[in-house]
């Protein structure tokens, strides 16, 4: 099928993803200021499953999601792994004349393949680029960000605003969804990765994470000496969604931007130590960890330990959707 003929074909599942979202920052005190960010997202399902980045949404407080047509619909996170860089959005509802994407088969993908991609770099919705498959990077690879899933290096041009959207192989079937650059000026030089089809099944789809709704910076041993953390590893929370687990339970997050050694992050919100038992910060406690979680059944106690103003306390949060 020409490349015109599938973009008409696919087009209806792309949704442009925008996020309203609020930062602590410190400011005669401790003041929320209000910040909007914008991403891509496709339609996988007829029950309003929408697959996009997990850095997009993760600690959203609203998120609301544009079609081709202009017709803008409400979401919600229902699930999120910001290991993997994936998460799913729940519409509110699914207007008439959406189009269901289908996924494809990343296996069977080639170094070489042609492949594009349809999102809103920028904030241009729906917009088509197309390139190439350079390589295949599995889970674990040195030197990636989101290195606990399998990756697609590809030239398609990717811009801020496409993170979240799909590519597409040339059946128009979706073999990833786009997750980041590698850039030195801040634009698209020729290098960006998708999360292969695979990942996004076997980390997310099988089996859904459960979304937080916090972000955090991840303390190694020299840092939580650093912070006098009384454990080699902990989660310095940086910030929290509104209505989300994370706020639910009561976490604080950090408001004073430090930097120490190379390390940028916020500090003064609580850090999580044990999440039932099992210490948390590491990359080895990371599959545990997600194992235990997923195991949970809806509606049962799970106990969060945090270290807040020197103090060790525990938290009660409770499995939701």
């Amino acid at each position: 099928m020409p490349l015109e003929d599938l973009f008409q074909a696919v087009n209806g599942s792309v949704v442009l993803v925008r996020t309203w979202e609020s930062v602590a920052v410190a400011r005669d005190g401790v003041t929320l200021v209000p910040v909007t960010d914008l991403g891509s997202g496709v339609l996988i399902s007829t029950d309003g499953d929408v697959l996009t980045a997990a850095h997009v949404v993760q600690v959203a407080d609203v998120v609301r999601v544009e079609f081709a047509d202009g017709t803008t619909v409400g979401a919600k996170v229902v699930a999120s792994d910001p290991a993997v860089d994936l998460a799913v959005l729940r519409l509110e509802r699914v207007p008439a004349g959406a189009v269901v994407a289908k996924m494809g088969d990343s296996d069977a993908v080639r170094i070489g393949q042609r492949v594009f991609v349809i999102g809103a770099p920028y904030g241009l919705s729906h917009t088509l680029t197309v390139g190439h498959i350079s390589a295949r990077h599995p889970p674990g690879a040195p030197g990636r960000p989101f290195n606990f899933a399998e990756l697609f290096q590809a030239d398609v041009a990717i811009n801020r605003g496409n993170s979240g959207g799909p590519m597409f192989d040339m059946n128009g079937k979706v073999i990833g969804i786009v997750s980041y650059i590698l850039s030195r000026s801040g634009a698209f030089e020729g290098v960006g990765f998708a999360v292969t089809a695979k990942s996004i099944q076997e980390m997310l789809l099988a089996r859904r994470s459960p979304w937080s709704g916090i972000s955090v910076f991840s303390l190694d041993r020299t840092l939580a000496a650093i912070l006098n953390l009384p454990q080699d590893s902990g989660l310095l929370v940086q910030r929290v969604a509104k209505n989300s687990p994370g706020a639910r339970i009561g976490l604080v997050p950090s408001y004073l931007p430090a930097k120490i050694g190379k390390q940028e992050l916020m500090l003064g919100g609580d850090i999580i130590l044990e999440v039932d038992g099992i210490q948390v910060g590491t990359r080895e406690s990371y599959l545990p960890l997600r194992r235990h979680l997923a195991e949970i059944e809806m509606g049962q106690t799970i106990m969060v330990k945090i270290l807040r103003h020197g103090r060790v306390i525990e938290l009660k949060a409770v499995r939701e959707e």
